[in-house]
């Protein structure tokens, strides 16, 4: 899952970013509304998370710019005020959510689940495909011959890869998706991390494998297809 931070002050961004990468997800940390639009127009987010008081464009004007361009991506506001005329603002404006400061870290990532579960896994938070299971709560791969907690970037690619089986994704999502819009990683690494994936689908004798298609990118399929 990939995030878009809005959060001009550094400090609560840099301690937010590190919550979330701890937990699994991607994170690419901006710190004025005018920058907030620009990213979320030009790079493809699961959810994106805004504060209302910021430099240069504050969040409610920045909200209003992406949905008038049709970004349709589930925002949760940011506030330090309590007041319901600014929850009200910001709902009006296309926010799916709020909280506001300072929130426990708990119910932050409470709200990301809800924002970002599909109707397909809301009843376990687990994707499966053939004896493959993947838990979004502990983070967990398995099928009846083992598991493995994966972390990081492991645990993101085979969540894309489980939640579209059969679908080509190309390195270079994975790249925008996992990595980030700033990263200077070079394209190589996407290889490596499929063949850790690839050793652990091996470990635990499942029955789908990850396939490549030179140039193209990778799907997840069962063996022999």
């Amino acid at each position: 899952m990939k995030i878009l931070l809005a959060e001009d002050e550094r400090s609560m961004s840099n301690a937010l970013k590190a919550i979330l990468t701890k937990n699994n997800y991607s994170v690419d940390a901006v710190y004025d509304g005018e920058e907030a639009a620009s990213y979320a127009l030009a790079c493809e987010y699961d959810v994106i998370i805004m504060d209302i008081m910021m430099p240069k464009m504050n969040g409610i004007d920045s909200l209003k710019e992406i949905r008038k361009k049709g970004c349709t991506v589930p925002v949760i506001m940011l506030t330090a005020k309590s007041e319901v005329d600014d929850k009200v603002m910001g709902l009006d404006a296309g926010a799916n959510d709020y909280l506001t400061k300072p929130f426990a870290t708990k119910e932050l990532l409470a709200r990301l689940r809800a924002l970002t579960r599909s109707p397909q896994v809301a009843a376990d938070n687990s994707l499966h495909v053939g004896n493959l299971t993947l838990d979004r709560g502990t983070f967990e791969l398995y099928t009846p011959s083992g598991k493995y907690r994966l972390a990081g970037k492991e645990f993101q690619m085979i969540e894309m890869l489980m939640a579209t089986p059969g679908m080509l994704i190309s390195t270079e999502k994975f790249m925008d998706k996992i990595w980030g819009i700033d990263s200077e990683a070079d394209i190589s690494v996407v290889w490596t991390y499929i063949s850790f994936l690839r050793k652990k689908l091996v470990s635990l004798e499942a029955n789908v494998q990850i396939n490549a298609k030179r140039n193209a990118g990778y799907t997840l399929e069962a063996k022999g297809d």
